[in-house]
Order: C-alpha cells, then structure tokens, then sequence
C-alpha cells in the first residue's frame, strides 16, 4: 500500500470513531417528541418500541381526548394518529390539534382504503402525510425523520424573518438617525462646495482681470489704439468658435491675443512706433524674435503654455515661409493660424503692419487675397462670413452707450471701459460699485474726453430716468 492510501484509510478510521460521539451528545441535548393515538394497545406497544430505537422521546395516548391532555401538558413536536377510534376520530383530532398547535407535525394512520376520510383528514387535519396499516417501518421512519426536517425548517424560517424584522427595525432607525446626519453633512459640504464654487470663479476672474491689464499695460507700451488687444482677442474667440473650438481652447485663443503682443516689451522706443513695411532687414529680423521673447515670459505661468505656443508661432505663414520654425499649413497649430488673420486685420487698420491704415473692408480684402499664402484658407472663409454679422465682434450682448454721470451701482458693463488712452478700467460683465462710479467719474474728468461706457441694454431704461 503507498503512503496515500493509508494517508486516507487512517483519516477515515478516524473520522469514523469520532461521528458516534458526536452524534450521542446532539441526540442527548435535543430528542424529538412524537406522541402515538391509538386504541389499539398493541400498536402503541409496536411504536414506542421502534421510535424509541430511532432516538425519539414518545409519548402515547388511547384516545383522542388523552391526546389533547397530552398535547397540553408536553411540547410535541409530531402526532402520529390512528384514523379510526372510538368518540373521536384520527381527522378530528388532528384538525383540533393544527387549530391548538399549528407548529406541531401531523401524520395519519388509516387501516381501510375510504379516500374520502383520508381527504377529509388532508383538508381538516392538515396532515403532513398519511400511512396505511401495516406500516413499512423504514418509511415511517423516513416519514418522521422528513416532518421533523419540514418542521426544523419552518421553525428556523420563523426565527430568521423575526430576527430580520427586529434588524430591520433596527436598520430603520439607524437609517433615520443617518439620514439627519447624511442631511447635515450634506448641507455642509454644499455650503463649502459654493464657498470654494465662488472663490474659484474670483480666482478666474481675477486671473482673467490680470491678463487684460497686462495687455493695456503693453499697449501703453507700444503705443497701440486702446483696446487693440481685447480686439484681436474678440475676433480670435469668435473665429474660434466658429471653427469648431470651444472651452478652454477659445479661452486660450481670447487670451493669445491679449498678449499676442507682450514680447514687444522688449523692442526699443524707435521699432514699436515704426510700421512693419518701413522697417530695414535687420529690424524686421528682431520685430519678428518677440513672440519667442513672448514664449519665454510666460512660461513660468502653467496655465498659459498653450497660450505661449499659440503666440510663438503667430507669425508662421500657410506657405511654410514664415517664422520661427518654416511650418507650413495644418502642422501650424489652428489657434496660431487663426490669431495671425485677427492680428494682422486689427494691425492693418492701426498702422502696424503699413504705415497708411485702411479701412476694414479693404483689410478684409487684402486678406483675401492672401489666403493659401499667409493665411490658412478655412480661416479666411470663417472670418469673411463672421464679418457678415459685425455684431459677433462685439459680443452678443446687446448694449447701450451712456455718459460717465449716468453710470450708476449695480449695473452690469457690456463691454470693457477704457479710458481715452486705452487704459483697462473696467473688465466687460463686472458689475459696477458705488466706488467704480466715483473712481470712473474722477478719471472722465481728468481726461481730454469723455468715456465711451457701454451697459447692457436692458438697464438703459433706469440708466435714462436718472439723468
């Protein structure tokens, strides 16, 4: 025999004296109860003896009557019954038992074949089953043995629904408690979730704030036209979106051409007021380093490096001879292409570009003619549509003009303010206060000329009862 086998045959042997033990002390802490109903003597004799060889504890009573005393003074846990007794039938008794005693197993013996009584017995009495005189013993006892597993199973069903009642129970009140604290807690992240909801828009406001200063800052500078940036930056949006960009991409492009130009900072005094067509070779070749100059200025700042290399190659042309790097049509990035066509619209009308400025349909013109060389031609069909509706350039917020007295709190600016030198006031949607209505009218009387204040329009109606 290999070391397996007896491996297996020694773990068996032990299994084997271990299972009576077992077996004698879950008998011993719990015998069932069957009680026998016969007026036969002989019989009960014939039954005590094999149930009390199967290891049930049993009780016998003559008659139905001493089975109902029986039943009051024990727990029972099966009732086997005659059917046929003298004064009160096995039927009979058994329905007075399952109407008593619903949890305690019925079986019915029956020596005749009289199917009514037995349906009768079904109907009444409940019978778990019905067994005919003579009995096979071994389906007795499988007979038993499956009642008491039913009933084992009833009894454990019970147990386990009330104990799922009282955890529910239990559960309900937990969840009650839980959802007041569900419901506090809830209310105090969303409190906190719109305190940082409005933190977060003053932090994009003011960084948004702080890029248009920094381009009014460049046009004092360069000597630019007030708001020549926040008109290249406009027409780049709207280019943007009619492309197909939205989201950060057309903030990205709004912001490029705010500061399309800050790498100027670095040029001297006689090349800014100098226009590009009167420059020498020499001076065109370092006007054209200051969007690399650009680059390098914002690179600390990580949320305009898309913005930077948007700006380093503004000046590439569709025709690939353009600068910094030689790229030619769709390897220029898109936004870089559409802020080449918004610069050079706004600078041909300013004087940057030559020295006699235009008006805007003939820089719409000379653009047009430029498309496939300079100018990525998709770009060119998008903004000679946009020039179609002059209002997208503006924005599509209708607006009124009023004077700098007629300013008043609580209005809603529907485009930026700007005094008559181009300096950033006030951002486009800020909301005036008492103190930006003293500050504006005691810059307006400062200047040469009043400024040019547009609100939104519905407010004009106030704005001129005020007056």
């Amino acid at each position: 025999m290999n070391p397996l086998d007896e491996t297996i045959l020694s773990a068996a042997a032990e299994a084997s004296t271990q299972a009576p033990v077992s077996m004698t002390r879950e008998d011993a802490s719990k015998k069932p109860t069957v009680l026998v109903v016969d007026d036969e003597p002989s019989i009960l004799s014939a039954l005590r003896r094999l149930l009390a060889m199967a290891s049930y504890r049993v009780l016998t009573a003559e008659s139905g009557a001493a089975a109902l005393e029986a039943l009051g003074a024990n727990e029972v846990d099966l009732i086997i019954s005659d059917m046929r007794m003298p004064g009160m039938s096995g039927a009979d008794l058994l329905s007075k038992a399952q109407a008593i005693y619903p949890q305690t197993m019925r079986i019915l013996l029956t020596g005749y074949s009289e199917i009514e009584s037995v349906v009768r017995a079904v109907n009444e009495g409940g019978i778990y089953r019905y067994l005919s005189k003579p009995w096979d013993e071994h389906d007795l006892l499988l007979t038993l043995k499956q009642a008491l597993e039913q009933q084992r199973l009833r009894k454990e069903a019970a147990r386990l629904l009330a104990l799922t009642q009282q955890q529910n129970e239990q559960l309900a009140s937990f969840n009650t408690a839980l959802e007041a604290k569900v419901k506090a807690r809830t209310e105090e992240i969303r409190q906190t979730v719109m305190f940082l909801e409005d933190a977060q828009k003053d932090l994009r406001r003011n960084f948004m704030t702080m890029v248009q200063v920094g381009a009014s800052m460049i046009e004092l500078r360069c000597g630019a036209l007030g708001g020549e940036s926040h008109r290249v930056g406009e027409l780049a949006k709207q280019l943007g979106l009619a492309l197909g960009l939205d989201g950060l991409d057309v903030q990205d492009l709004y912001f490029a051409g705010l500061l399309h130009g800050i790498g100027k900072l670095s040029l001297p005094d006689e090349l800014l007021h100098k226009s590009i067509d009167r420059m020498t070779s020499s001076e065109s070749h370092l006007y054209h380093q200051h969007p690399l100059r650009a680059q390098m200025l914002l690179t600390p700042v990580a949320q305009l490096n898309n913005v930077a290399h948007i700006i380093r190659h503004q000046y590439e042309r569709f025709n690939g001879r353009g600068t910094p790097d030689g790229l030619a049509g769709g390897n220029i990035p898109l936004g870089s292409r559409i802020l080449a066509l918004a610069r050079d619209f706004e600078g041909l009308q300013s004087g940057v570009i030559v020295r006699e400025r235009m008006l805007p349909g003939q820089a719409a013109e000379l653009i047009k003619l430029q498309a496939n060389l300079r100018y990525d031609p998709q770009v060119v069909e998008s903004f000679l549509v946009l020039l179609e509706d002059p209002s997208k350039l503006r924005g599509a917020v209708p607006y009124v003009q009023i004077a700098g007295s007629q300013l008043r709190a609580g209005m809603h600016l529907a485009d930026d303010l700007r005094t008559s030198r181009g300096v950033l006031l006030m951002t486009k949607g800020s909301v005036v206060s008492d103190y930006q209505v003293a500050i504006v009218r005691r810059y307006e009387a400062q200047e040469e000329a009043p400024f040019t204040i547009m609100i939104q329009a519905q407010e004009e109606t106030s704005a001129a009862a005020e007056s």
